[in-house]
């Protein structure tokens, strides 16, 4: 795979999450709620989106904010499913399992977050052991 992100298992499981959200939203009777599934399309998509463009970030805090952008489309993912659920449009089932990847993307993006963090602590660190 010529991409960092690519490799990347929270990369993936944003694409598979993507699939999934837009199997459910071609599925569903559009009357009445066409926003909510446009908007679901949207902040899905963003999530793999902002991973790659964080990826190919030079800068830390840039790669940062694009990874914390991505973390905030799938918190935005969550009401819009729970409104799908509650309006009787997905089944109990079909939320539960969009939830529980959502979650697991969710601490994934955590981790990378941190991950960010931990390497940008170390290179600071080593530039004021070299400037000592």
């Amino acid at each position: 795979m010529p991409f960092m992100f690519e490799n990347l298992d929270v990369y993936k499981k944003s694409i598979d999450f993507v699939d999934i959200t837009y199997s459910l939203c071609d599925n569903l009777n559009q009357i009445g709620i066409a926003k909510i599934i446009d908007q679901l399309r949207r902040a899905s998509l963003s999530i793999p989106l902002n991973i790659a463009e964080g990826c190919g970030r030079s800068y830390i805090k840039e790669r940062k904010q694009f990874y914390k952008i991505s973390r905030g489309s799938l918190h935005e993912c969550v009401p819009l499913l729970e409104i799908l659920f509650r309006r009787k449009k997905i089944e109990k089932e079909q939320f539960i399992n969009l939830y529980t990847v959502a979650d697991q993307i969710g601490m994934m993006l955590n981790g990378l977050l941190r991950s960010v963090d931990k390497h940008s602590k170390r290179k600071a660190d080593s530039r004021t052991a070299v400037s000592r």
